[in-house]
């Protein structure tokens, strides 16, 4: 079977180096990026994420966490904001309006994780993603809050999910796909399931299989085996790719892909 859709990358030869050469030379026109998530016990994901981006060339970086972390942060927190929270800390369906008004300054939005398991903060993301419209990642447990009913968030164009196997195994499952993606399939069938997946979804996803982080965009399927001595996390991953993709906002497949290659 000839694979045309499948792209390899090695951890030493990007696919896409002229994207390399041509990434934004100055913090006024490398993009703005909002990260948002944490809830009252924990708030490691935003900040890993913050971190990343910085690191992967972000103009500017900005943060939402729930106000329940205001002793943590401080009452004048300058990496960015605080919104409502519940009365268990997590994100509360009063924090919509700050995070609306916060996204229209962004090039791109990512949902970081450490989100809690909260009703209201799942209204509060349901509404979210069927209202704003521009680019969008989602990773952690963020994905968790939409393996149940995911058709809303597949259909929805400019959002990518980094998500792991069993995220996509559940995903796939809850939008009625008809073939499995299982904890056991080898890295083949993997990238065949996907080409045809992401034909039928406008979302990019990232998912890691072993010792690769596949990308998968449109029917395009890029592999990319990792240095031995690398440990790749959703947060970084999609902190990187999120900061490319806003960079390269026409070019998701190649951006995204590059992103990987210059992972840490």
């Amino acid at each position: 079977m000839n694979r045309e859709y499948w792209h390899k990358q090695s951890a030493d030869k990007p696919l896409y180096p002229d994207l390399l050469w041509s990434r934004p030379e100055n913090q006024t026109t490398a993009g703005k990026l909002l990260i948002m998530g944490g809830n009252q016990y924990g708030f490691v994901a935003p900040s890993e994420a913050f971190k990343a981006a910085e690191a992967a060339g972000a103009g500017t970086v900005r943060m939402i966490l729930p106000n329940s972390l205001k002793q943590f942060v401080g009452p004048v927190f300058e990496a960015g904001s605080l919104a409502p929270s519940t009365a268990s800390g997590s994100f509360s369906k009063a924090a919509l309006d700050e995070w609306y008004d916060q996204s229209a300054w962004a090039d791109g939005v990512l949902l970081a994780g450490d989100f809690g398991r909260n009703s209201e903060t799942a209204t509060l993301l349901e509404s979210y993603l069927s209202k704003h419209t521009g680019q969008v990642t989602i990773t952690q447990d963020a994905a968790d809050y939409i393996l149940s009913h995911p058709k809303p968030v597949l259909n929805r164009p400019n959002t990518m999910l980094v998500i792991t196997l069993a995220q996509l195994q559940k995903i796939s499952s809850g939008a009625n796909y008809e073939k499995a993606f299982t904890l056991g399939m080898d890295l083949m069938h993997l990238v065949d399931n996907l080409h045809e997946f992401t034909l039928r979804v406008p979302v990019n996803i990232v998912v890691k299989h072993h010792d690769q982080l596949v990308v998968g965009v449109n029917g395009q399927i890029s592999t990319t085996q990792l240095n031995q001595d690398k440990e790749i996390w959703r947060v970084q991953t999609a902190a990187h790719s999120a900061v490319w993709w806003l960079q390269n906002p026409l070019k998701s497949f190649e951006s995204i892909t590059t992103a990987i290659f210059e992972l840490d």
